[in-house]
């Protein structure tokens, strides 16, 4: 996620830090296997935040749909239109492998983003991209995407998807939202903030494996599980552009993860400073995935946290890493969340 201050307000700002860290969206309420939007339901993603405009050759600019409490850009934002820029400019038979990006400044959501791209390298097999995320002359991210001419290999192997309940046995982040509110001695200002979450339009849509552990009621391990997916129908058929969209989807919640071991903690300052990832397999990113997010390391402020998207099916979709920068503070002792 971009860089950005966590609010220092009281107990029931906690949870709301936690959720909106999420950038959970609400369910569309038709929950069966195959249940999905109707086609003419276009997701966001596609028709708003990633739908770049040309101005030049190699040269995009970008705009907002959604923008944290932190008032600064959220850094999946730009990964992906970065990775739609630096797609536009490579020929319909080769697919990104991988993205390697550097937060340098924090984004702006006053102005649009330019996106500026450099043909780096056109290989037989492999071609480079380098991409400027740029807001006031100066560049607020920095990435490069490589991509492949599919080839086929006898070298097949992946780690086994984690065993969790399906999307359909799980409440949604909305669901969870209401069994706050009904708590009898939830303050006035707590239910006017998860309200207003509730009301908060985003593109993603999730359902947490287990609720109390994603939102730090319990000491834990620093892992945890969720399904997500796009909101709105995409379809199939442009790889492209859900490699795109599952690069949006990999900041959601994995530097928070870096947090878990630590309840009595919470984030007072958080900036991402570098984003990797991995694309391994074709998916939809407009169907439940599940997303595995852990921790293997943190110190010197700051922390370092890996991601795996799992398709249903089982088969590992994309890998993600990402360190941070995080300052934490004490949670005060009669915080009630």
């Amino acid at each position: 996620m971009a860089e950005g201050k966590v609010s220092k307000s009281d107990s029931f700002n906690r949870l709301i830090d936690i959720i909106e860290s999420q950038n959970s969206a609400e369910d569309d309420g038709s929950e069966s296997s195959g249940a999905r939007y109707p086609q003419d339901l276009r997701s966001v993603l596609v028709t708003s935040v990633l739908n770049l405009e040309q101005l030049d050759i190699d040269l995009y600019r970008g705009t907002h749909h959604w923008v944290p409490r932190t008032q600064r850009l959220f850094g999946g934002q730009i990964i992906g239109q970065a990775l739609v820029a630096a797609a536009k400019s490579v020929s319909d038979d080769l697919y990104a492998h991988s993205l390697h990006c550097y937060f340098v400044r924090a984004g702006d959501p006053k102005v649009p983003v330019l996106y500026q791209v450099d043909r780096t390298r056109d290989g037989r097999s492999f071609t480079v991209r380098s991409v400027k995320a740029i807001q006031h002359g100066q560049p607020i991210l920095i990435c490069q995407a490589s991509f492949q001419l599919l080839q086929p290999s006898p070298l097949q192997h992946q780690f086994p998807m984690p065993v969790v309940p399906q999307p359909e046995d799980l409440p949604t982040v909305e669901e969870i939202i209401q069994r706050y509110l009904s708590k009898p001695d939830l303050t006035e200002s707590a239910k006017q903030g998860l309200n207003k979450l509730l009301a908060t339009e985003v593109p993603i849509e999730v359902k947490p494996v287990s609720p109390a552990q994603f939102y730090r009621h319990v000491s834990g391990e620093p892992r945890r599980l969720f399904w997500a997916r796009a909101r709105g129908h995409i379809g199939e058929g442009n790889m492209k552009l859900h490699c795109c969209v599952a690069a949006y989807v990999s900041d959601f919640a994995l530097l928070g993860t870096v947090l878990l071991p630590y309840p009595k903690y919470k984030a007072r300052f958080t900036a991402s400073l570098d984003h990797a990832m991995w694309f391994h397999s074709t998916f939809r990113s407009d169907e439940w995935m599940l997303y595995e997010c852990d921790s293997p390391w943190a110190g010197s402020s700051r922390g370092l946290a890996q991601g795996r998207l799992w398709r249903r099916d089982g088969v590992l979709a994309a890998s993600c890493s990402q360190e941070g920068v995080l300052r934490v503070k004490p949670v005060p002792e009669n915080s009630k969340l």
